[in-house]
This record gives structure tokens, sequence and C-alpha cells, in this order.
């Protein structure tokens, strides 16, 4: 890999990995349009834990609160909402680790189908789009229940299954639907990536060490550091971003790249 191609995929997957604009609709562009070739296992694997760094080190208060209160909920203090908080996000993580595992081999097969990514870019950000316009957001994220969360992981898994969905569009936009205001649902669907991000990259790195692949360190130290520098960025500003002028912003760009996927496909 080049420098430029190290520079630009890193940024990519830190950029859009939190955003609800779709990873994938973005990695397929620089091998579509500059015939780049797959980054590798090694690469993928470092902007992973890049991505994953971010998010613990952004959210680092609130992952300590859950993960204390989730673990003294096993002893004599109880419940509180921080420990029911931590139930309900391993709740929503379970179908996408479940099924994600048996479905493997399907969603390596089709994750770089181009016409798929740019309808499933397209159809959900209108979905996004209908959420953001209809829904009531009232709700905190202390008050999701684990009905709510339990539909918010489900839809984790269609993100899965289709790329071009978006995980945090998808999850960020049934959240809405039901009731979550914007920053609330925005938050759930961060600290949902928790553990789906650790457990891709766990796969990742299982299938890095038993295939053997070559790496070079400098290419996969810079795309952890750029990602992660990338990712933490975003998540800080699309908070702001989304309090002033709601999902639109990111439904419109999801639209102009779906219409472009579409016409560059069809030359």
């Amino acid at each position: 890999m080049s420098i430029i191609e190290i520079i630009v995929l890193a940024l990519i997957q830190g950029l859009t990995e939190f955003l609800p604009i779709s990873s994938s609709a973005h990695l397929i562009l620089p091998s579509q349009v500059f015939g780049w070739q797959d980054q590798g296992l090694a690469f993928d694997v470092a902007v992973h834990v890049g991505t994953l760094f971010a998010v613990i080190i952004y959210f680092r208060k609130e992952v300590a609160e859950i993960l204390a209160a989730w673990f003294k909920s096993f002893g004599s203090q109880g419940t509180t909402d921080d420990s029911k908080l931590g139930w309900f996000i391993l709740l929503a993580t379970l179908p996408s680790l479940i099924i994600g595992y048996f479905a493997k081999d399907f969603v390596e097969e089709y994750s770089r189908n181009a016409w798929i990514i740019a309808g499933t870019t397209i159809g959900f950000g209108l979905l996004l789009w209908y959420a953001d316009k209809t829904a009531k957001q009232i709700k905190t994220i202390y008050q999701i229940n684990w009905f709510m969360a339990l539909c918010i992981g489900l839809s984790q898994v269609i993100a899965m299954l289709l790329p071009g969905t978006s995980r945090s569009g998808i999850t960020m936009t049934i959240g809405l639907m039901m009731g979550l205001n914007k920053q609330s649902a925005a938050r759930f669907s961060f600290l949902m990536s928790i553990p789906v991000i650790a457990a891709a990259g766990s796969y990742l790195t299982y299938k890095l060490i038993s295939e053997g692949d070559e790496f070079n360190v400098s290419d996969i130290v810079t795309g952890a550091v750029l990602s992660f520098f990338a990712a933490y960025a975003c998540i800080h500003f699309f908070l702001k971003v989304i309090e002033k002028m709601g999902m639109l912003p990111f439904v419109i760009y999801r639209l102009a790249l779906g219409a472009f996927l579409v016409i560059y496909l069809s030359m």
C-alpha cells in the first residue's frame, strides 16, 4: 500500500464508522474509481483498533460508570440506571454477534457488491430522514427498555447483512423511531458499537494469525493512529451537529453519494 492509500483508507474508516453515511459505500469508492486493491486483513485490524479506542476514550466516563454499575448489580447494590443500560447494550449486541458468526461467509461474499451498496445508501438514507422528521424524540438514553434495545440490536443485523445500510445509521434510525431524542439515539449507537467493533476486530485478528499474512508494521500503525483521530473528531463534531441541524445534512449526503454510485456504475 502506498502512503496515499493508507491515509485515505484510514481516514475513511475513522470518519465513516460512526457517521450515519455507510462506511461500506465509501470503502468501495477507491477500488472502483482508482482501482486500488483490497487493503488486507492486517490493515482492517488496525483501523478497527483505532476506531475502537476512539469511542472508548471519548465515552470513557460513561463506559466506566456503566461497567462499574453492571458488575455491582450482581452484588447487594442491585440494579441502577447505569447497570440496566449495561444490560441493554449487551442485549442489543447479541443478535449481531450470533447472526454475524453464522452469516460471516455470506457477509464476506456480498460486502463489496456496489449496486447493493448504492441502493441501500439511498433507501436507508430516506428512512433516516423519515425518522428524523416524524419521530417524537422525547426519551433519554435511560428510558430505553429491553424491547427498544432488542429492536435496535436487530436493526444492527440488517446493516451487517446489507452493505451500505450503515450500522450507526440504522441503529440511530430505529432509536429515533422508538422515541429517543437525537443525542440519546446517537450515544446508544456509539456505546453499543464498542462490543461489536471489538468482536469484529477479534475475528479479523484470528483470521490474520491463522492465515499467516505478512504485513508492514509502519503501515498498520499509521492506519490505526489516523483512524483513531478521525473517529474521535467525528464523534465529537457529530454530536454537536445533530443538536443544531438534525440528520438532514447526512441524509442529503447519502442521497448524493448513492446517486453518484448509480451514475458511475451505469457508465
